[in-house]
């Protein structure tokens, strides 16, 4: 095979997953940043506000018809990473999560949204805690752009079951990584 095609079949299987153009962003946390007090989990030897942050996205591929949010830290010390937040059946037209629309209630949601369980037992946001002492921690905030309306998932649904549906019908995903020491 030579190498002008090996090139452009690694260049096309790069962008696989990645729509141009589409974009994640937030007024409370950014790429490489430590995460404010609001958004770290209250618990675990940590005094946070425990509030998802404020989520914003653009720049979807047509074909999206709902989106999900997902946080993971895989540098949590469990050998599997942990899940700290999914949320699903995001309505399409919806480009936007105001702070604290992970509250465990799920009230704060747009209409048929649903909360898996996180890695702490429950569904909702669960901030930030890195154990004290340890290496930073990155938090890998990710909307995805999903190719059906609604993934069949509800409370109870693992953090594993929730990446493995969306890896099975996304089309796209932007990601956003904030860092927490501590």
């Amino acid at each position: 095979m030579n190498r002008l095609l090996v090139a452009a079949m690694v260049s096309l299987l790069s962008t696989v997953g990645h729509a141009q153009g589409f974009r994640l962003t937030s007024d409370d946390v950014g790429a490489g940043v430590q995460v404010k007090d609001g958004q770290v989990l209250v618990g675990s030897g940590c005094s946070g506000g425990n509030r998802s942050p404020q989520l914003s996205w653009s720049g979807e591929p047509a074909s999206t018809k709902s989106f999900a949010i997902t946080m993971f830290d895989p540098d949590a010390p469990t050998g599997s990473g942990w899940w700290h937040w999914t949320v699903v059946n995001i309505p399409k037209d919806v480009h936007s999560l105001a702070r604290d629309a992970g509250n465990r209630t799920g009230l704060n949601l747009p209409k048929g949204a649903v909360q898996g369980r996180t890695d702490f037992g429950g569904p909702g946001y669960g901030g930030p805690c890195p154990p004290a002492g340890d290496k930073t921690h990155r938090y890998q905030f990710k909307v995805w752009a999903v190719k059906v309306d609604r993934l069949p998932v509800d409370s109870d649904s693992s953090g594993a079951l929730v990446g493995y549906l969306l890896n099975l019908n996304s089309t796209a995903t932007a990601e956003l990584v904030p860092v927490s020491t501590r």
